[in-house]
């Protein structure tokens, strides 16, 4: 596949805007070349679990040498950029991975330490990475890139253009300085190995057009079209219809797999793409790929590795830059530098945008045409204050408001819909906010964004303090009127939600000094003190104790058939 399904484009456009500020990549760059990795990755929000000389101790100096040698060029904000995402219209790091960065020992040795990221455990918690270095944990959902140092470490940043297909002076599907290449000017036939760009263009039109056997001949990739024994009653996997749905970088996807599986001392490698089937790649003694089609095992992916994503398919910003859905100058500059080595030199900042100052909006108002903004912390509307105090005697009594009034319900209600355009804007302070853009959120307020504005499940800016630095935002927050027991659609105040969505103890006593009140529960009937027991926030003792001893049992009467000692132990 060229393009990007939908809802995948859809998803990857919002994310090359908002999941990594410019700021972030400034600051993490600047702390790299200045030789601190360390401030690097806080500058990217990402946790280190562990200690160099420990790690000298424990597995020997060399070792520790070769990883502070890996951590010196390790691009956090790259790693950020490249890292797997949840989509189907999200933007989330997907959940639960333990990506492998580099080895450190034969692979068939046991307990080689690997240098590892761990992404967030709650798909919509806090955005926070944490770099590890300890053997892979058993049962770990892996992501191997021991062999795709360009996708975090900046000494192969470079690479990226030929490992996605790309030629010496240009990426595929591109002029050297982004812009797309037209139909006209794609292969027709084959053009040869001489021309690697073009070649991935002639193998990857071909297999979008469903010539799935000519491309895989074309390719030089041995392909076995066994349809594969499925269980009694499930129907019969077609391996052409599987290999066809899938967006195959044929032209890489031979040298990707020979040099993950000699990395990792095997013959055998497998593409896991939906739920039902797998494609079972097997390299040959004679240098060759064989492909194949297999039911995918139901409760574990069995003991083939798995061939990362990031390996056999074209990366997204191609895609996106193919369509228009991202600048070449937004780009990660290091992806920039790779992918479009003739893009002239920018006459200002590079990177992902920042935010816009918000636009008026029209709105149908009483047969006319209003306008209504975002300005000095309110949305602003052309009525006076006696139409205003109308319109909430009227909303008082149970009647129906419509126009600008209808609109600033649903803007700090979060319930309705409002005109896309303020949607958009919305959408732009509450993504910044899910991505822990700090920086961004404070310019969306000076710039006159209301406060007091809800997202679609109702939640206000303070229900997102867990993703934030509060220290900064909750003051300015209560300021300007933001109710520090409102409720979301989950009825959950903004202190059950830092409890429950892993927010910092620091956060949770400033809410508490701030006056939240303790005695709530949520549409489960579940108290703080419940939260704090299912989530093993051993963090928050202090908060526990508190709650023992002025609000005792609050809370759902189911939760008492739990055997105490167990819920400790979760």
């Amino acid at each position: 596949m060229i393009d990007l399904a939908p809802d995948e484009a859809a998803s990857w456009r919002r994310i090359r805007r908002y999941a990594v500020p410019r700021w972030m990549i400034e600051r993490a760059t600047e702390r790299r070349l200045a030789g601190d990795w360390a401030g690097a990755c806080a500058a990217a929000n990402v946790r280190i679990a562990f200690d160099l000389t420990e790690a000298a101790a424990e597995y020997g100096a060399d070792v520790a040498a070769a990883v502070e040698e890996d951590l010196r060029h390790l691009a956090p904000d790259l790693l950020r950029w490249h890292l797997p995402r949840l989509l189907g219209g999200r933007t989330t790091l997907e959940a639960g991975l333990t990506v492998l960065l580099s080895r450190h020992g034969a692979p068939e040795l046991p307990d080689v330490p690997h240098l590892q990221v761990t992404t967030p455990a709650m798909a919509y918690g806090p955005q926070r990475l944490t770099l590890r270095l300890r053997p892979v944990p058993d049962g770990a959902t892996l992501v191997d890139w021991t062999t795709a140092r360009h996708l975090w470490d900046a000494r192969y940043a470079a690479d990226l253009r030929e490992r996605c297909g790309g030629g010496p002076d240009r990426a595929p599907f591109l002029h050297p300085d982004g812009t797309p290449r037209t139909t006209a000017e794609l292969p027709a036939t084959d053009p040869g190995p001489d021309d690697p760009a073009a070649r991935t263009e002639w193998l990857t039109l071909l297999h979008a057009a469903g010539d799935v056997e000519g491309a895989f001949a074309a390719a030089g990739i041995e392909l076995d079209l066994t349809p594969p024994p499925t269980m009694h009653y499930r129907s019969a996997i077609d391996p052409v219809g599987v290999l066809a749905g899938l967006p195959l970088n044929l032209a890489r996807l031979k040298p990707e797999a020979r040099g993950l599986a000699d990395a990792l001392g095997t013959d055998r490698l497998q593409i896991l793409h939906g739920w039902r089937s797998a494609v079972h790649l097997e390299l040959t003694p004679d240098g060759g790929l064989r492909v194949s089609v297999a039911e995918r095992p139901r409760y574990r992916p069995g003991d083939i590795p798995k061939m990362p994503e990031a390996l056999w398919r074209l990366p997204a910003d191609l895609a996106l830059l193919r369509t228009g859905g991202v600048a070449p100058r937004h780009l990660h500059p290091l992806v920039a530098g790779s992918l479009l080595p003739g893009l002239p030199p920018a006459d200002g900042p590079v990177g992902p945008p920042g935010p816009a100052a918000p636009e008026p909006v029209r709105v149908r108002c009483r047969g006319e045409w209003h306008q209504v903004v975002s300005r000095d912390g309110e949305l602003s509307m052309p009525h006076t204050e006696e139409e205003r105090q109308r319109e909430r005697a009227l909303r008082a009594f149970g009647g129906a408001v419509a126009g600008c009034f209808a609109t600033h319900q649903v803007w700090t209600s979060g319930a309705g819909r409002l005109p896309r355009a303020l949607r958009d804007q919305r959408q732009e302070l509450f993504l910044r906010a899910q991505h822990g853009d700090t920086p961004g959120v404070l310019e969306l307020l000076d710039a006159g964004v209301d406060p007091k504005v809800r997202d679609g499940g109702r939640r206000t800016l303070l229900h997102m303090l867990p993703l934030l630095d509060h220290e900064p935002l909750l003051p300015r927050l209560l300021a300007a009127g933001v109710d520090l027991e409102a409720r979301e659609l989950l009825d959950r105040t903004p202190l059950l939600t830092a409890v429950a969505e892993r927010g910092s103890p620091a956060l949770v006593e400033a809410l508490v000094d701030a006056g939240a009140r303790l005695d709530v529960v949520d549409s489960m009937d579940l108290s703080v003190e419940q939260f704090i027991m299912q989530y093993q926030r051993a963090d928050l003792a202090f908060l526990r104790e508190r709650l023992e001893k002025e609000h005792p049992g609050l809370g759902a009467d189911w939760w008492e058939d739990f055997d105490g000692e167990e819920i400790e132990d979760w």
